[in-house]
């Protein structure tokens, strides 16, 4: 049964999200500071998958979990680790803001491919909001004013792959539950991720933990607060919520880095924004496919 439409109870579980988000960043700079971008995924993965046990067992346990689309989960997920990994690694090369703010094309890729692919109707919001992404990233960018920096490129190519994924659970949602979806994801995840984790691994130094941990368990809770707010109130509502995370971001970047955000990077953040907004005109996502993104 759906719960009863609430914009309070919305707003307190995207607040937990977007703080959840938030804490994944600073963990991650943390982490990836000492270890590989692997070995942070394979930990974050390994310790997740602990996590969400309970949720296993209250869903029905893993009787429950057996799925009839074993492929569509492996090639998702390699989709999604690969974005996973870029992002991780993008968090070493760039601003934070500036990060979050390039991730924040993914809607418009998914857009993209969700019309390519799934056969959706173009129409001239989602395509004002494409445009709109698009001009922001060149803004942000800036190609053949500055050298172009390879940070820029790698979280973009990790928001491309964001939206891969998102589209394959859209496919997904029509038969799988989101514990389904997301215990799927830790196993394959670390599969996919154990060799080249263990290629440069090094035992974590014992105050580096707490980090591990956090990273792990914000990896959840970020979603899965999302997909709970999304249950109280549509994505129209929700979104714009979300957008917080930019200025956010761009604060903890300069409270605890030291960075600077200049009027290029605000401006086409902005209008990345702006086009997220006009592409909110579609129909709401659902908690799946928010939930496993």
């Amino acid at each position: 049964m759906a719960p009863t439409p609430s914009i309070p109870k919305a707003a307190f579980w995207m607040a937990l999200s977007i703080a959840s988000f938030l804490a994944m960043s600073v963990a991650g700079r943390a982490t990836t500071a000492e270890l590989n971008v692997f070995q942070v995924l394979e930990l974050r993965s390994v310790i997740g998958f602990f996590i969400l046990l309970p949720l296993v067992f209250a869903s029905g346990g893993f009787a429950a979990m057996r799925t009839q689309r074993p492929l569509a989960h492996v090639a998702r997920n390699v989709i999604h680790y690969t974005g996973q990994a870029a992002w991780l690694y993008a968090l070493t090369l760039i601003p934070l803001a500036v990060l979050i703010s390039i991730e924040f094309t993914t809607p418009i890729w998914t857009a993209i491919l969700a019309v390519t692919f799934l056969g959706e109707r173009l129409s001239r919001p989602k395509l004002a909001a494409i445009v709109l992404g698009l001009i922001g990233v060149v803004v942000i960018v800036r190609p053949g004013v500055d050298s172009v920096d390879p940070g820029h490129l790698v979280v973009l190519g990790a928001a491309v792959c964001f939206g891969i994924s998102v589209v394959m659970v859209k496919s997904l949602t029509r038969t799988d539950s989101v514990v389904r979806i997301i215990f799927w994801m830790l196993i394959i995840q670390s599969v996919v991720g154990l060799v080249p984790a263990l290629y440069e691994w090094r035992n974590p130094p014992l105050d580096l933990w707490p980090w591990i941990v956090l990273i792990a368990f914000t990896g959840m809770s970020s979603h899965f607060c999302m997909a709970r707010a999304l249950g109280y109130a549509d994505a129209t509502v929700i979104s714009p919520m979300d957008f917080l995370r930019v200025p956010l971001s761009a604060l903890i970047g300069w409270l605890l880095y030291s960075e600077q955000i200049d009027a290029f990077t605000a401006g086409g953040a902005l209008l990345i924004l702006m086009g997220n907004l006009l592409n909110l005109q579609r129909k709401p996502a659902r908690p799946a496919e928010v939930a496993a993104s």
